[in-house]
């Protein structure tokens, strides 16, 4: 058997010859069989899709001609809910909470900010979107969050700013801030892995002892923050931060804490555009 369908259908391949004989589909507990009639040489997505229409996310049916049933309403609550990525189906919602969302605002900062990302970005970062709902909230939100991330009150460099996000959002298993985050430090440190190796665990990563303190720093205040000391300060200033950046590095670290909690208890999930930002190396002048 080969999955190639999220957890419904599996491709019956025959041992001899390598050729598609059957897919067996799970549909509510019960085996459907569904022979396929012209047997096809490699299980190629777009082959399959010559054979079979895509109703819902755990069923397919032949297209030759047999008429299509009709959906149920949780059904197409499903089929809305689920896209097909690289022969899987992944949700591809902006946040589970049905909030009324809006592209355009009467009010103009917001309307230039977002034509703004739309240039510069080519999308509109969904946490923006989510926030969209209601333009007072989402006004707050992204003063303080350029002014904390890209503002120049702080001496912290962008990259270990982005750091901070990403290994906060390490503890906090928040999906949205590691995929759009790890896509920053991709991109400021032109080093594809140091993303996933803040991500996954940056005690295995190259860092400088000023990164690996801050780091460390940002873990405990994270996991363990009435466990803070003095002596974690000292530590900051053994390496070179000034009090002002370390006031910065705590702010960021809450900063992140906060909306961590806000994506993951709304489902907010990340553009598609991260996943396929800067995975190349880009040599250091």
């Amino acid at each position: 058997y080969q999955r190639r369908v999220r957890g419904s259908t599996f491709i019956v391949k025959s041992a001899k010859s390598g050729k598609i004989t059957m897919l067996v589909s799970l549909i509510r507990g019960r085996h459907k069989i569904t022979r396929v009639k012209k047997l096809l040489p490699k299980p190629t997505t777009k082959r399959i899709k010559k054979h079979f229409t895509y109703h819902s996310s755990f069923s397919r049916t032949s297209s030759t001609g047999r008429k299509q049933r009709t959906l149920t309403p949780n059904e197409l609550k499903e089929k809305e809910h689920f896209t097909q990525i690289n022969n899987s189906y992944q949700p591809r919602h902006i946040m589970a909470l049905p909030l009324p969302l809006v592209e355009h605002f009467e009010d103009k900062d917001l309307e230039a900010y977002f034509n703004k990302c739309r240039e510069k970005l080519g999308m509109i970062p969904n946490v923006l979107r989510a926030y969209s709902h209601d333009p007072t909230r989402l006004k707050h939100f992204v003063n303080m969050y350029n002014d904390l991330m890209l503002g120049d009150s702080s001496t912290l460099t962008k990259l270990e700013r982005e750091m901070i996000a990403v290994a906060v959002s390490h503890v906090n298993r928040c999906f949205y801030c590691l995929v759009a985050h790890g896509a920053a430090v991709r991109k400021l440190s032109g080093d594809p892995r140091l993303g996933e190796l803040i991500a996954f665990n940056y005690r295995i990563a190259e860092l400088s002892d000023r990164q690996r303190a801050m780091l460390d720093f940002t873990i405990k205040l994270t996991e363990k923050p009435y466990d803070i000391a003095e002596n974690d300060r000292q530590r900051l200033r053994t390496v070179g931060f000034t009090n002002r950046e370390i006031w910065d590095i705590c702010e960021i670290a809450g900063f992140f804490n906060m909306s961590n909690r806000v994506a993951s208890g709304v489902d907010m999930l990340p553009n598609e555009q991260y996943h396929k930002q800067d995975r190349e190396f880009k040599p250091k002048e």
